[in-house]
This record gives C-alpha cells, structure tokens and sequence, in this order.
C-alpha cells in the first residue's frame, strides 16, 4: 500500500474548501490579537460556537462541537485562565457544572463577529455582491445535500479515500 500524499488531493473539494477557510481564520485570529484577544486560537471557536447564553454543560459543547469531553475541558480550562468562561454549578442538575461567558468572553465574542463581518465585507466588495450571494446559496444547497439521508451511503472501496 502506497503511502497517502496530501498534494494528491489539493484539487479535491475539501481542499478548496478549506483552504479560504484558512485564510479567513488566519485574518480574523490576527485581528482578534491585535485588539487584545492574542490568548485566543482558532480551536476555542469550539466553545465559543455551542456555547449557550445561560451556559453550557462540558458535555454538550463537546459532543456539539464533535470531540472528546477531555478535549473540550482542556479549552475550556485555557479559556477559565483567561478569563473567558467561569464554571459553576448547573441549576438542573447539582451533579452537573456548567460552563458561562464572562463580561470578557462576551467581548471576545463581539470582536468575533465584528471582525468576520470585516473580511465578509471585503470579499463581497472584491468578489461582489452578486458572488458572495450566490457562493452562500451554492454552501447551503450543499448542506441540504450532505444533510440528506440517502446521501449518506457508504462509499464503495474501490473509490478511495475522501479528502
């Protein structure tokens, strides 16, 4: 069996995806520590993505965010020295804590958004309008298709690996 080399599949959709997405993010993070976030990395989004207004148990955010709950409470803790999330009793459950926004971690989370909305509007302003409206058409139409049961079946192994 021949070693997978990952410039085989730097056409692939995947590939294209997430390269932008990189490029995005790396904006977006460099923007965030530049306005006083640099704690911050792109793993946290998992937090801060799931995380509810009246808080979060450990959990959930890790079975939202699609990774071990040691994972997750790793972030979690980083972002506790930081000053971004508290951890506290949960009201439902005595057993259970749960995990909240500071006044900072909602700042963070405003500085986010703001700063996603910055690199959208130069994308729609290099790309256009028109584009920007009909890439998010073409990713959500995507979504329905990936989302659809029976387009879940597995892939026959003549096929190869998806990348």
């Amino acid at each position: 069996m021949s070693a997978l080399n990952p410039t085989d599949h730097a056409d692939s959709l995947g590939a294209s995806l997430r390269r932008p997405y990189r490029l995005l993010q790396e904006r977006v993070y460099a923007e965030l520590a530049a306005s006083g976030f640099p704690e911050i990395r792109p793993a946290h989004s998992a937090v801060f993505r799931h995380i509810l207004p009246e808080g979060s148990r450990l959990t959930v955010l890790a079975e939202q965010a699609g990774m071990t709950k040691q994972s997750m409470a790793y972030l979690v803790e980083h972002l506790v020295e930081h000053g971004h999330v508290t951890i506290g009793p949960d009201p439902d459950d005595g057993r259970a804590r749960r995990v909240r926004l500071t006044s900072r971690g909602e700042r963070f989370v405003q500085a986010a958004l703001s700063a996603s909305q910055r690199v959208e509007e130069l994308l729609s302003a290099e790309l256009g309008a028109k584009a920007m409206r009909e890439l998010r058409r073409i990713l959500g139409d995507m979504e329905t298709v990936l989302m659809t049961p029976e387009n879940h079946a597995s892939q026959s192994p003549e096929k190869g690996p998806s990348v």
